[in-house]
């Protein structure tokens, strides 16, 4: 099965609530998709289950770019349309703003092929597919294929302000209280300058009446202070100024005392931010092929043709010089199937009612965030064993220093090459050979990976990027490598000789567990296959 992606754009936005909706599959109409120039039937495209559609953004499958999920959608002649709800998230909140202006004008559509046909120009015909995501992308594959509404609901501002007590006390001491009504800031906008959310500000205004308020000085403005200290300063200033100024200055010392006498009155704001130290995604899934797992069962067969060359037992034809009127060389083909067993990956949080109720939203971002990147290490860990137990043992041992990894590199690859007729591509390494890398010089002190361009460049490793280029295959470093340069803390890896099965997306499950309390677990399906034993070469050192 191919899984093909491929995009449209945004044609009008509005900004009053939350819902992108637009032509996401267009029928009939060819467009550059991932695999080259697509064709979609009428028809073709099948929807399982519109909640499990996801929005994302860049086809971003972690936590972090899952922005919003699929609300309904409707077939018609020319394709499907479809409406998606974003998220209040930071995240989904950015890209509805971005494009609602304009900024985000694709969606792009992730769908699995079931069934295809190649047509005589070399476009792809495709008769049967599943959908299983959109992206919101910056450049439309398909023209005919547009959003047509951006609608975003204005996110409500809350203002923090201190008020003070009436100036009618004779010994002005103040009576601070705190308050997050949005409507009683605006009623006494006339009185003070805006107040910046999340941060306390003296109102200079008292009760005046019921329900109603006066200005207590006139000094709204640090410019307005100045120029009456200037005033007062030069003789200028009439009564009214020198009131002002002393009213002010009395406010101002009520809110220099906030912090240090009065704490009770200075709640802690916090921000809407959650620092951590486990972004690491899942490398070593970068470094091999990819595919998708079947709809059902819990494994799956690969028919194969390896031959004992490459470590398999399946037997090739043969083609030989042949004498006139000599029967020709006949070798029957033997093939055989490899056995994927799928694994199921899951994990869960369960939380009670009371923080259902009463808990920032803030909380259950990141905890889906941090679900999502807990199942990425568990995958990643998962497809490094798989290369330890099922690749090939370096042929000789290997120095732990930059000099070794390219013995390493050049004796491999080229063995890689026999075994699979395929060439190596990727470099998977850990933390230590990373380092070895960056650190790497020559005779003459000059950097070998990471300088801008020196004439014996082996390649580009730097401390900013976990990927880059080592003696011409792709470096992807990987934390749960093997953290020291020693047997396996390296992979050469021709990508088609192993491949990570998967299941198109992973799920979240929310169940009642009892006393009040609600778990959320998250889950996917995958399975590591080695094709090809030769085409996984392991690091082994002296």
């Amino acid at each position: 099965m191919k899984t093909l992606t491929f995009s449209a754009s945004i044609e009008a936005s509005d900004t009053n609530r939350r819902i992108i909706s637009g032509k996401i599959v267009p029928f009939g109409e060819i467009g550059s998709t991932n695999v080259g120039k697509v064709v979609f039937e009428k028809g073709s495209i099948q929807i399982p289950a519109v909640s499990k559609i996801k929005l994302l953004a860049q086809h971003d499958k972690t936590a972090s770019g899952v922005i919003g999920r699929m609300q309904n959608y409707q077939e018609s002649t020319d394709g499907i349309y479809a409406s998606f709800k974003v998220s209040a998230s930071r995240d989904g909140e950015n890209y509805l703003v971005k494009a609602s202006e304009g900024l985000i004008d694709g969606l792009s559509v992730g769908v699995e092929v079931i069934s295809s046909k190649d047509q005589k120009d070399g476009t792809l015909l495709v008769s049967a597919a599943r959908l299983y995501e959109v992206s919101l992308v910056e450049s439309p594959a398909f023209a005919g294929a547009r959003i047509t509404d951006v609608a975003a609901e204005e996110a409500e501002e809350i203002s923090v302000a201190v008020e003070v007590a009436d100036e009618t006390n004779p010994t002005n001491e103040s009576e601070a209280t705190v308050s997050e009504d949005t409507t009683a800031a605006t009623t006494e906008a006339a009185a003070a300058p805006a107040v910046e959310a999340s941060r306390p500000t003296i109102k200079a205004s008292v009760p005046y009446g019921e329900g109603q308020t006066r200005v207590r000085h006139g000094i709204d403005s640090i410019g307005k202070y100045v120029e009456g200290k200037t005033k007062i300063a030069a003789g200028l200033a009439d009564d009214v100024m020198v009131e002002w100024i002393s009213a002010s200055e009395d406010i101002k010392a009520a809110a220099d005392s906030i912090g240090s006498t009065n704490p009770a009155f200075n709640p802690i704001s916090y921000m809407k931010e959650l620092y951590v130290n486990n972004r690491f995604g899942a490398p070593a899934r970068d470094a091999v092929s990819r595919g998708t797992l079947p709809t059902s069962g819990l494994t799956f067969q690969v028919p194969s043709l390896v031959t004992s060359a490459g470590g398999g037992s399946g037997v090739a034809p043969t083609v030989a010089a042949t004498a006139e009127s000599a029967a020709p060389s006949e070798t029957g083909m033997q093939t055989q199937f490899l056995t994927g067993t799928i694994q199921k990956y899951a994990g869960s949080q369960v939380v009670t009612v009371d923080l259902i109720d009463r808990g920032s939203p803030l909380f259950f971002d990141e905890m889906a965030k941090q679900m999502e990147l807990a199942y990425l290490k568990a995958i990643d860990a998962a497809i490094i064993a798989g290369l330890v137990s099922g690749g090939t043992v370096g042929t000789k041992n290997y120095a732990a220093s930059s000099a070794g990894i390219i013995d390493f590199v050049s004796t491999e690859s080229a063995l890689a090459y026999k075994a699979t007729s395929d060439f190596a591509t990727n470099y998977l390494a850990g933390i230590s050979q990373w380092t070895l890398l960056m650190g790497a010089v020559d005779s003459t002190g000059r950097p070998i990976y990471n300088a801008g361009a020196p004439m014996n460049s082996a390649g580009n490793a730097n401390p900013s990027s976990i990927k880059g280029n080592v003696l011409g295959l792709d470096l992807f470093v990987d934390y749960q490598a093997v953290a020291t340069t020693i047997d396996d803390s390296a992979f050469i890896v021709v990508p088609s000789a192993v491949t990570w099965y998967e299941s198109p997306t992973s799920y979240f499950s929310v169940n009642n567990v009892g006393n009040m309390q609600v778990q959320t677990a998250i889950y996917g399906y995958g399975s590591l296959l080695v094709k090809n034993a030769g085409g996984i070469r392991r690091f082994n050192v002296a």
